[in-house]
């Protein structure tokens, strides 16, 4: 089940990325953090064994992992990233993510 959370309305404020998203059973939460035409920021929060199947996107993407570890598949070559690793899904290339542990992560597209 994927549960979409409400876009942060106050950007002027500080606050702890880890905690913008809360797991929960059996879920990916995911949390915007702001929409602009350049590009997204989102946090996602994957319980252990979830993940998004295998898609495209038309731009590319940097995935920074804030705890946990998920295994992320680009072109199909698994790439195991952990907490403070971050890497990046180049535009139209298929890419999958599955939680290896509960994990938290910052996807940010750029447009």
């Amino acid at each position: 089940m994927t549960q979409k959370v409400t876009q942060i309305d106050d950007l002027t404020k500080t606050f702890t990325l880890v905690q913008l998203a809360q797991y929960q059973d059996n879920s990916v939460v995911s949390r915007e953090i702001i929409r602009k035409p350049s590009g997204t920021m989102t946090i996602f929060a994957f319980d252990q064994d979830e993940g998004l199947t295998e898609h495209t996107a038309p731009f590319d993407a940097l995935v920074y992992i804030l705890e946990g570890e998920a295994e992320i598949s680009i072109d199909k070559k698994p790439y195991v990233v952990q907490s403070g690793e971050m890497i990046i899904m180049p535009a139209g290339r298929p890419h999958a993510l599955r939680a290896l542990t509960k994990f938290k992560m910052l996807l940010t597209l750029f447009k």
